[in-house]
Order: C-alpha cells, then structure tokens, then sequence
C-alpha cells in the first residue's frame, strides 16, 4: 500500500501530477538535469521533493545539494521517456559520490531495464552502503531475469 507524503500525495503521484502539467518530456528533461548538477527550477524541485525541498528552495548547505539528484533520479523512477539522456544519466549516477543516488539510481536502472548498466551494478555489490548493495543485487536479478 502506498503511504501518502506530508503533503498528501505520493512521490509517484506528484510526479504523475508534474508530467500532466508540463509533459513527460519535459519532467524527464529536469530530471536528468538535476542528475547532472543543474539547480532545477523550483517547481520541479516541490514536485520531486516534497515539503522536504524547501531547505534546497531556500538556500542549503553544499552537503545538501545531493539531494537534488537523489530526487532527479526519484522522477525517473516515475516518469521516463526512453531518451538517451536519461539512461546516460541512471547509468552515470550509479557511481556518484553520494550513496542515495547510488541506491536510487539502481532502482532505476532495474525499473527502466538498462542493461548497459550491469558492469556498474556489479561493482555496486561490494559498495560500502548495504542499502546500495541490496539495491544493486536486486537490480542484477531483475535484469538477469528479463534477459534470459
């Protein structure tokens, strides 16, 4: 069963929300810049976020700043358009420095099917975060299962 956020809604709901109103293309687009470092546009960023982005909204910390391709990646669990950006942008964020955008990436390429991604995930299984590990082995599985 889905738990509703603070703010009344599911991440996957509100993002189902964001792609009615501007398009599927265009949510996928900010996500993957967000993966890639943009600051996003603060729409986006409550859309993705939730209440939790307002800190980013408001000036944050550099050490916060991870959170805004954690969530980046959070919207391509949930909105996805096949384009070369953004299974660049998963494959990419498997290996960024922060281990929730490990972690979500990994979920992400399982979802969306990114096979190209397998070498990273299995580097992933010995990552130092068990979070990400069970993450990437799960990823594996799924690939494994829809290529055999």
């Amino acid at each position: 069963m889905p738990v509703a956020s603070r703010w009344g809604m599911t991440p996957q709901r509100s993002i189902e929300f964001e792609c009615a109103r501007r398009g599927v293309s265009a949510v996928v687009a900010g996500c993957v810049g967000l993966v890639e470092g943009d600051d996003g546009d603060a729409e986006l960023i409550m859309a993705l976020g939730g209440p939790a982005s307002g800190r980013m909204l408001c000036g944050s910390s550099r050490a916060d700043l991870h959170w805004l391709r954690v969530w980046g990646m959070r919207g391509l669990l949930w909105a996805w358009d096949d384009s070369t950006a953004a299974a660049a942008a998963a494959q990419a964020a498997l290996t960024d420095d922060a281990w929730r955008v490990r972690e979500m990436a990994a979920k992400v390429v399982a979802k969306r099917s990114i096979g190209d991604a397998m070498p990273a995930l299995v580097l992933l299984q010995v990552d130092p975060v068990v979070r990400v590990q069970a993450a990437a082995d799960r990823a594996i599985r799924i690939l494994a299962r829809a290529n055999a």
